[in-house]
């Protein structure tokens, strides 16, 4: 898997250099490149809410309690005033990173996946989020939550720009490779626990992958790189098992790259040929002389009877096309 991590950070690289020498595009005017936000449904007359600032980090956020934001979430994440809910939105990053899972996961990520699902937080403030949770994904993390967590809203994020198309080509990109080099870079395997419950960095990786996948604009090249990622996970180099459904939430892009049907039957088979490369074992055969290889085992398999379970109930063409491909994968992993 060295050869497909170092994939994924060269293009990242090569990206990198790009933009730096790229001038900044044009900001689009009205009705050109970017669709204006929709209208609020109610509270017609009420001024656009400013540009929102950047969240600071704090959590809670200046003026609200955790007494008060449970409040909130029982009450369905109801915020009548328009400013208040997007100055809420962008101030609630600063929770994604809290030791507490009902405040990180029950509250903060609940809250920003209602808002954005719901439609309910205009252009501005998703251009924010989008900036500062980019930013924060990429940020080193001892605790392990506030990446992890950042990735999962940044999918929410990328889930917005499938349904209605709002990022330029270059912003769109630089998710694809963030997200990318993000879910390569994982080191940090802790998935759940009773006590602190879910960090999950490899699955959260996974899903903003899918939302990228699934988005009509993202190129083939760009799904190409996505796929390097996905790949450079199925069998860490940690020599850890997945338990907690890290297989499944790594073929669902996959799945969902082939239902675009931008790639061949020869392009699947030479990626899968990737997967089930058993190195640095010597071969799948001595795969039950170690640990190591148990694992290695395991966590391939897992991956591959996934891919397979989807595409072999699916009547999607492109998704079927996988069934050939992986099924050989399988055989060559006994």
């Amino acid at each position: 898997m060295h050869l497909l991590l170092a994939g994924v950070l060269g293009l990242a690289a090569t990206a990198a250099e790009a933009q730096r020498a790229a001038p900044a595009p044009p900001k689009p005017r009205s009705g050109e490149g970017v669709p204006a936000p929709p209208k609020p449904q109610s509270g017609e007359g009420v001024p656009a809410p400013p540009k929102p600032q950047s969240g600071e980090g704090v959590c809670p956020p200046a003026g609200w309690t955790l007494t008060r934001l449970d409040g909130l979430k029982q009450d369905g994440f109801k915020v009548p005033d328009t400013r208040q809910r997007h100055e809420l939105a962008i101030a609630l990053t600063g929770c994604l990173a809290h030791a507490t899972p009902e405040i990180r996961d029950g509250i903060a990520f609940e809250a920003l996946s209602t808002w954005m699902r719901g439609g309910q937080l205009e252009l501005a403030t998703l251009q924010t989020l989008r900036g500062d949770l980019l930013t924060m994904m990429s940020r080193p993390d001892v605790d392990g939550f506030g990446s992890a967590f950042a990735a999962l809203v940044l999918a929410e994020v990328a889930r917005t720009d499938r349904l209605r198309a709002w990022m330029s080509a270059q912003e769109r990109d630089e998710m694809v490779r963030a997200g990318a080099l993000y879910l390569a870079r994982v080191r940090d395997y802790r998935a759940f626990s009773d006590a602190e419950g879910f960090r999950h960095a490899v699955a959260h990786g996974a899903d903003l992958m899918l939302q990228l996948a699934l988005n009509p604009l993202t190129t083939k090249a760009q799904l190409d790189h996505m796929m390097l990622a996905v790949a450079s996970q199925v069998a860490p180099e940690a020599g850890i098992a997945y338990w907690a459904g890290e297989p499944d939430r790594l073929a669902r892009p996959i799945v969902f790259i082939a239902q675009r049907k931008l790639h061949s039957e020869a392009e699947w088979q030479t990626f899968l040929s990737e997967v089930t490369d058993p190195k640095p074992l010597a071969s799948w055969r001595v795969a039950f002389a170690s640990e190591r290889g148990i694992k290695k085992r395991h966590n391939v398999r897992a991956f591959l009877l996934s891919v397979y379970a989807s595409a072999s109930t699916s009547d999607d063409p492109g998704i079927r096309q996988l069934i050939g491909p992986v099924t050989a994968a399988l055989k060559s992993v006994p």
